[in-house]
């Protein structure tokens, strides 16, 4: 399958450049736990990538639960940033990243991540991440109106790179499905590394479909090769 050329690359952070989606179940299986709810794949799927305000909020209807997406919220936020210290890279991520900025390819980060976590979360990849160009939080950006799976975050990152590029210009590298839809909306080609428990239908939408960064072709989409 043949693919068309891009000049700018945007990533996806949880569980795509962090290994986090692991901290994010544990954190929120037990915060529900609490409240006698269980956490299931299903339910998963359906907040992955999304904003913290509207995960709360998918998880209060889908479970019927008689609380405020606000202070579920905040008891998901309080349980994760004590487990968010030292979350790991995922594979092939600083070998691409790295990759890419030397070669000169404008790269930037689109997530949903809030500023606090963000902070926490990149504390100890500070190096890696002072590669991109600019990152956009979905849940503190202004610009960004809509969560994902809205085009927003993908269409305002694109904006903020100094040329300006076209939508069909851009790559983003996403793990989940409302993320890849997202970025499909934006126009942009988007390459998905889904997380294990995603089902194949929930990854059609994608350009390109990869097990792990590791296995990404540069070249496929008119990139520099590595070496």
């Amino acid at each position: 399958m043949s693919f068309l050329p891009v000049t700018h690359v945007i990533f996806d952070m949880d569980g795509l450049i962090l290994d986090s989606e692991k901290v994010y179940l544990e954190s929120i299986t037990e915060v529900l736990n609490r409240y006698g709810k269980v956490y299931t794949n299903d339910l998963r799927l359906k907040v992955m990538g999304t904003i913290p305000i509207n995960t709360a909020s998918i998880i209060i209807k889908e479970l019927g639960m008689e609380v405020a997406p606000n202070d579920l919220m905040a008891e998901f936020y309080i349980n994760q940033l004590e487990k968010m210290t030292n979350v790991p890279l995922m594979p092939g991520a600083e070998k691409l990243i790295t990759h890419l900025h030397k070669s000169n390819v404008p790269i930037a980060v689109a997530t949903s991540s809030g500023k606090e976590t963000f902070k926490v979360k990149t504390a100890i990849h500070q190096e890696l991440f002072s590669k991109f160009h600019h990152i956009v939080l979905g849940s503190a950006d202004p610009e960004v109106k809509e969560g994902k799976p809205s085009p927003d975050i993908f269409l305002v990152c694109a904006t903020r790179f100094k040329d300006k590029p076209n939508s069909k210009n851009c790559l983003v590298f996403e793990d989940a499905p409302n993320g890849v839809t997202a970025g499909i909306k934006a126009g942009m080609q988007v390459v998905m590394v889904p997380d294990k428990i995603i089902p194949i239908e929930k990854t059609t939408h994608a350009t390109q479909v990869i097990t792990s960064l590791e296995d990404f072709k540069p070249e496929d989409f008119g990139l520099p090769p590595f070496n």
